[in-house]
């Protein structure tokens, strides 16, 4: 049989094409020139990734200024990876109270199951958080804002006790993404992402990523992913490749249209407050404006007391938004989000009259979703 490589290139008369764009490689076996580079790092087999990974791996070091990435299949397992290289058997780990809820549960119950004992604390303590450091406490994991309730916390202020002490300190910055937040240049030792979120920005294609400065615990997140079998399938790393190329443009009408929704919102009689860091009102802004370059379509209300038939006439008359899970996508979203929250006792969510609801402003015209709002609003008050 023929080269059919060689065909192709002779019929069309020029050499390989170039693509803007790196090739999809959808390959288990990489066929090796040479018996010295059989068992070495690199390109050698299908799992540890192959070129579109390592340039999805390059940009997203560039987005969090890091030195060193490694990519999972989705924003949990990113969390699960992290957790697992730092800790062992016997450890403690102190865990903010408003990350995302799967990555709590993980804490608490998949950690404890593994002989690591978690505890929870108020993610305003800031510093205070020494109170809660024992013998054995080895890490602390933070996400700001807060997921569901969008705390901000004091992360400069963790990161310095953290360090003082030995810890080494972990951070969701879904939210921030890179391109808003940089917990990196605060102090934090491993930064996490669910890609799934804005990196895809399209709601098709899922994925997670590890990133740190320091050599030492990228050798143990790498020998952690590569004992666990974790692994970016070639689809997921191009599409989420594909949706860093407009990331920046892409966040910037997520901005614009969620201030204006937000500022919207707390116009309402039939809203109690408005839970958005770049709002004036919201009660951590300060620190948000000291930490964060912006912000993104996503945040949350709380609605004044009212029945659960009020609510479900409310949610069920959106026209444009949608109620499911995740975020990120060119779609808008809303869910309440009471049957999600666990908080510890003595949080400022424990206060709240009505029903707590996140929204997520996607890529539609803004007057378009206040249009949709302002009639489920009036649907939920006949």
């Amino acid at each position: 049989m023929k080269d059919q490589t060689k065909i192709i290139h002779t019929r069309s008369g020029r050499g390989p094409i170039k693509t803007v764009n790196p090739p999809i490689e959808r390959g288990s076996t990489v066929l090796l020139p040479t018996r010295d580079i059989l068992y070495g790092d690199g390109k050698v087999y299908g799992r540890m990734g192959l070129t579109v990974q390592r340039e999805l791996e390059a940009a997203l070091c560039i987005l969090e200024n890091a030195q060193h990435c490694r990519l999972t299949a989705n924003g949990l397992q990113s969390v699960a990876l992290a957790l697992g290289a730092v800790l062992e058997a016997g450890d403690h780990i102190l865990v903010s109270d408003s990350i995302y809820g799967p990555s709590r549960r993980y804490c608490m119950r998949r950690l404890s199951a593994m002989g690591i004992e978690a505890t929870r604390f108020n993610p305003l303590i800031g510093a205070g958080v020494e109170a809660f450091i024992k013998d054995n406490t080895k890490a602390i994991l933070l996400e700001s804002p807060g997921s569901l309730t969008f705390d901000v916390m004091d992360t400069p202020g963790i990161t310095r006790i953290a360090k003082a002490n030995g810890l080494v300190t972990l951070f969701d910055n879904t939210w921030g993404v890179g391109a808003l937040h940089k917990p990196l240049d605060l102090g934090v030792d491993i930064v996490v992402q669910a890609l799934t979120k804005y990196p895809v920005g399209h709601a098709d294609a899922m994925g997670g990523a590890v990133l740190t400065n320091s050599d030492r615990l990228a050798n143990k997140i790498a020998m952690c992913s590569e004992d666990w079998g974790i692994s970016l399938g070639p689809d997921d790393a191009y599409l989420a490749l594909r949706g860093l190329r407009s990331l920046n443009t892409r966040l910037k009408q997520h901005e614009a249209a969620g201030y204006i929704v937000a500022k919207w919102l707390e116009k309402r009689p039939e809203v109690h407050g408005v839970l958005h860091p770049g709002l004036p009102s919201h009660p951590e802004h300060e620190l948000w404006k000291r930490d964060f370059a912006g912000a993104n379509g996503l945040f949350g209300f709380i609605l004044k007391e009212t029945p659960d038939t009020n609510l479900d006439r409310f949610l069920e008359q959106m026209k444009l938004f949608g109620m499911g899970f995740s975020w990120g996508g060119f779609e808008s979203l809303l869910i309440p989000c009471d049957d999600q929250l666990d908080r510890i006792d003595g949080d400022r969510i424990h206060d709240r009259p009505g029903p707590l609801i996140r929204v997520h402003v996607g890529l539609e015209d803004p007057d378009d979703l206040i249009a949709d709002l302002d009639q489920a609003f009036a649907a939920m008050n006949p």
